[in-house]
């Protein structure tokens, strides 16, 4: 089963056709699978009638929902009306980014927030993270998609979340008194994961190489010792700070999602070298000030452009980018046109109107395409086809067990994702072709199994909490139904939705031959016309094609 899902057994796709002037529904639907949790029929409608740029522009300027942590401030409110000690579970913010995920208008924001939280990982299976927090956080992230890199990046290093998970937050000056050094936790991931990585890049995100061949580290131990004296010093924002409150005491009531603040009395004064930039000593501790030097050192570093651009690539579009793909977006990361450096809005738009993102040549091509991730084909699963929650609270809870999904939003095993960008599958045609599957590390037998028994219960009967006697999201599937008596017309419209019309013709044969092995009684036939509409989705989704989005 897993060869049967991997990148090399999608081959043969048709094409979707010409890009140029008004998109087909194939190429809107190809589109949305890149720039949204999945194509609906009013999306496709949108994409041809505005074009490809036009639509990204809408999105980019359209103003983002409730946001999460409001919506969890309502659900706290509701608990406490009828028990005053409630607080709030993991659960309340996975109904929350349902409801955005699979209803949010503003869609391209919602894919960049899921991506962005892929990199700069905080996650609820630390229980000192904060739920008000975390949706918080998710809320900076989304604030952020298509603003400035650098100001992302400052968000991202001062947001408490940040601090707790990877444990900055209350980080305090060394003391050789007793030994004490700052915590490194921070200043090691913020460059190996958020910025510079591990090596040395040329701006198409090929590795730089010594004159043995070996890769040239990006940064040594001294640099991540210098840079970790420069995360001293904060901690939970209050109006009247005190040492109490750098330790956690006495917490404001908006701690856990305002910025963390400057402690200058617990910041280090030593002189700090990392990267080539140096800070010397002073007698007076300057937090604010070496922190502005270390960011601008991590923005600026001639790797941050293709390795951010690269890594939101493999989100959006191909887990194997081109060289010269990474080149065209790096470059744009770099310069936006205008001289402005890290405008993430020219970057995504870099990034999604690329010919190697828009040609149907490439999504033919053996390596192109990536795993969808599970998350993703839920989602897409219940905008295709109109789920809705009974309740208006999208209850769908973790979806983390290897029997589920496998994965669920801010819920990452480690700081390390819930995959690495440059994983490669061991013993797989993907490795020996020098290819990289990321979202492969989540698969294995269990996992397969997982997905394939929640999608069957989904489509069947929905998913989520039980209200009012039947699952709380979940669809009729009418548009399906009413065309279920022609099983050719109801594959193509299942996959126009899931795949993009590029279904094979034989995929497309097995599944029409399927549904038409449902026999339809002439009297009361809508249970079975029902069926059929369930058995042609649920086979696509289990389909390999389907699980590779090209």
């Amino acid at each position: 089963m897993l060869a049967a899902i991997s990148l090399a057994a999608c081959s043969g796709v048709r094409s979707t056709g010409s890009s140029d002037g008004t998109p087909t529904p194939a190429e809107a639907a190809r589109f949305l699978s890149q720039t949204s949790y999945g194509a609906t029929d009013g999306a496709i409608s949108q994409v041809r009638s505005n074009g490809y740029s036009q639509w990204i522009d809408q999105q980019m300027s359209m103003a983002p929902p409730q946001s999460h942590q409001a919506d969890l401030d309502a659900r706290l409110a509701a608990l406490r009306a009828t028990n005053a000690t409630a607080s709030l579970s993991a659960n309340d913010f996975y109904y929350s980014y349902w409801e955005q995920a699979v209803t949010g208008p503003d869609q391209l924001r919602q894919r960049m927030k899921l991506a962005l939280s892929e990199i700069f990982v905080v996650s609820l299976t630390d229980a000192n993270v904060d739920i008000r927090g975390a949706g918080s956080y998710y809320d900076m992230l989304g604030a952020n998609a298509f603003g400035n890199f650098r100001t992302l990046l400052e968000q991202v290093s001062l947001h408490p979340m940040m601090g707790i998970y990877l444990t900055w937050l209350g980080n305090q000056k060394e003391d050789p008194a007793t030994g004490r050094n700052p915590d490194e936790n921070y200043a090691r991931e913020v460059m190996q994961l958020m910025t510079v990585g591990l090596y040395q890049l040329n701006i198409d995100g090929t590795v730089r190489r010594d004159g043995a061949g070996q890769p040239i580290p990006t940064y040594t131990a001294a640099d991540i010792s210098g840079l970790a004296k420069v995360f001293t010093g904060y901690s939970y924002y209050s109006p009247t700070p005190s040492n109490t409150t750098f330790r956690g005491g006495s917490k404001a009531a908006d701690a856990t999602v305002r910025a963390m603040i400057p402690y200058a009395a617990f910041h280090s004064t030593s002189a700090k070298s990392f990267l080539g930039n140096s800070i010397p000593a002073s007698a007076t501790a300057n937090p604010s000030g070496d922190l502005k030097i270390a960011l601008d050192a991590l923005f600026n570093h001639p790797n941050t452009g293709p390795f951010i651009s690269k890594q939101l690539i493999q989100r959006l579009v191909t887990s194997n980018p081109s060289p010269a793909y990474v080149e065209r977006v790096a470059t744009v990361f770099n310069n936006n046109g205008a001289g402005v450096r890290g405008d993430m809005a020219a970057v995504v738009r870099a990034i999604l109107l690329d010919s190697e993102a828009r040609s149907a040549g490439s999504a033919a091509g053996l390596n192109y395409g990536k795993v969808r991730e599970p998350v993703v084909r839920m989602a897409h699963w219940a905008r295709a086809f109109n789920a809705a929650s009974t309740s208006g609270d999208w209850q769908i809870t973790s979806t983390s067990a290897n029997t589920s999904l496998g994965q669920s939003a801010l819920t990452s095993p480690s700081v390390f994702n819930f995959f690495r960008p440059g994983y490669s599958p061991s013993n797989s045609r993907v490795g020996a072709a020098g290819l990289v599957a990321p979202e492969f590390q989540i698969v294995d037998e269990v996992t397969v199994a997982g997905y394939l028994n929640t999608m069957q219960t989904t489509i069947d009967a929905g998913v989520g909490n039980t209200v009012s006697g039947a699952r709380d999201v979940r669809t009729t599937y009418a548009a399906e139904t009413a065309l279920a008596n022609d099983p050719g017309a109801l594959v193509d419209r299942v996959n126009l939705l899931l795949m993009n019309g590029a279904m094979s013709s034989r995929l497309r044969t097995r599944i029409v031959e399927a549904v038409g092995g449902v026999t339809v009684p002439a009297v009361n036939p809508q249970a079975a016309l029902l069926n059929r509409a369930k058995l042609a989705i649920y086979m696509t989704m289990a389909s390999s094609e389907y699980l590779v989005q090209r």
